[in-house]
């Protein structure tokens, strides 16, 4: 009797513990608020609600966010409407890799890098080796290679985007850009990873519209033209999209056909899945 009167302790403080997320997930209550409610120590507060509902608090959390979003977005919710609505504060905080980042001027982008110094490095990374590229306002560049021996027409792919750059190869430069990336306890928003966007008006307009789709979601080419006010004009998105220079921060991959089929992807559609997947393992993980 002693043990059955432990376990109904221990479900009505997970149930008062489950309600309360509910009724509040969009304030993002941590770990102490919790267990003030459970009327427990964080630390036997989280030990509790995981092994009775298979998830820790966060990830639970995460779990009632994602679903709102995406309900959200299938009633054809804009992507700022969906970042204010699901508590974050702005649309930049859905996406998790928090940057922070700038566009050329038209003028710079019609020069096709004249005068423009872009440092590059080769580096690892969980999707094969990969190409970043830098000016000394932030990143511009970063692609995937298949092996060493792809390194030639990777860099050749990028530097046609801005023939008239001048370019020299740096990876210590770069490295650090690099590292950041690709771990996630480096993702911090008083430390964002700069970008430079190199682009017509137009592609500029749907690189920023990526940037504020939320991990482990995805929205069609004819969404980001509704919100980028060129409703129509989905094949020209795609096309943008296809020219993005900063893929992974820039999240193209993203970006899917109506049909809800994944599309085209520039450095290969298997690349795209594996990060697709890579998005949603971190999310689980938390």
């Amino acid at each position: 009797m002693i043990a059955l009167t432990h376990q109904l302790d221990d479900y009505e403080r997970v149930r008062v513990g489950i309600e309360f997320l509910y009724q509040n997930w969009r304030d993002h209550p941590d770990l102490d608020v919790l267990a003030r409610e459970m009327d427990l120590s964080p630390g036997h507060c989280q030990k509790l609600f995981k092994r009775w509902c298979g998830l820790s608090p966060k990830e639970f959390i995460q779990v009632i966010t994602i679903d709102h979003a995406r309900e959200m977005l299938r009633g054809s919710a804009s992507l700022l409407e969906t970042a204010y609505d699901v508590g974050l504060s702005g649309a930049g905080r859905l996406h998790d890799l928090f940057v922070d980042h700038e566009a050329m001027t038209p003028g710079d982008y019609k020069r096709r890098g004249d005068g423009l110094m872009i440092r590059y490095g080769f580096h690892p990374s969980p999707f094969g080796l990969v190409l970043v590229m830098a000016t000394e306002r932030g990143m511009c560049g970063l692609a995937f290679c298949d092996d060493e021996n792809d390194r030639d027409a990777a860099l050749a792919d990028m530097m046609r985007r801005w023939p008239a750059a001048t370019y020299l190869e740096d990876s210590a430069a770069t490295a650090k850009t690099a590292g950041q990336i690709f771990q996630p306890e480096k993702w911090r928003e008083d430390r964002p990873i700069k970008l430079v966007l190199i682009g017509s008006d137009f592609e500029i307009d749907v690189w920023r519209a990526l940037l504020k789709i939320p991990a482990g979601k995805s929205v069609t080419y004819s969404d980001i033209a509704d919100h980028i006010g060129r409703t129509g004009a989905s094949r020209a998105v795609g096309s943008a999209v296809g020219r993005n220079p900063i893929s992974f921060v820039v999240p193209c991959h993203r970006a899917m056909r109506k049909d809800g089929s994944l599309g085209g992807y520039h450095w290969g559609i298997t690349r795209k899945q594996a990060i697709i997947g890579w998005e949603k393992g971190r999310m689980i993980a938390g």
